[in-house]
């Protein structure tokens, strides 16, 4: 089921995904957007404010997403158990998302890349495998700062480049676009969307 307003990659939902809508009154993808936003932010506070510093686990993964989204879906926090037009086999979630942490522990403890280009290569993975019925972009987004807010003790990647990155729009297709890229091995187009110089 997809929106008539839907922006360039947005996953379209099953209708018992769309049953998760705890809002039964929101018709349209912005209505949607703004409730998601609202709660996102919420999310987000809970992210800075949360003493975890264990963050690579999938019970932590989940309850991020559940703090971003559960104020609109009752879903929230759960895998997927649908294929999307993007993502891997839901029933490979679990084994993938536990192999992505993996890495990103291999890779913070023998320093295999910068702290940025590591949130970086966390959250396209993320992506890549989608976890989630919806919200996979901004959750990946949010995990990523928060790998580097709390585990490097660094500033979060502006991903928006003082734009609306939901919104449809030259941004979000630059985003859409480097995140395709990195699908492909290629992952200059994304470490420099979110302002990465190698050197770092």
């Amino acid at each position: 089921m997809k929106y008539m307003d839907d922006p360039e990659g947005a996953t379209p939902f099953t209708l018992d995904e769309r049953d998760g809508l705890k809002h039964k009154h929101v018709t349209t993808r912005g209505e949607l957007d703004h409730l998601e936003q609202a709660n996102v932010a919420n999310g987000m506070r809970w992210m800075r404010r949360s003493r975890k510093k264990d963050l690579l686990t999938e019970r932590y993964v989940r309850e991020l997403h559940r703090q971003l989204f559960g104020e609109v879906w009752k879903w929230a926090g759960n895998f997927r158990n649908t294929e999307k037009n993007i993502g891997i086999d839901p029933r490979e979630i679990g084994v993938e998302l536990r192999l992505l942490l993996d890495n990103a522990r291999y890779w913070i403890e023998h320093k295999t890349y910068s702290p940025k280009e590591i949130a970086i290569r966390f959250h396209h993975r993320l992506v890549f495998i989608h976890p989630f019925p919806n919200g996979n972009g901004r959750h990946a987004r949010v995990m990523a700062d928060a790998i580097l807010m709390k585990i490097f003790d660094q500033p979060p990647i502006d991903w928006a480049g003082g734009h609306e990155l939901q919104a449809i729009g030259p941004r979000r297709s630059e985003y859409i676009s480097a995140l395709r890229a990195a699908d492909q091995e290629d992952y200059s187009p994304l470490f420099t969307f979110a302002g990465l110089k190698r050197e770092e």
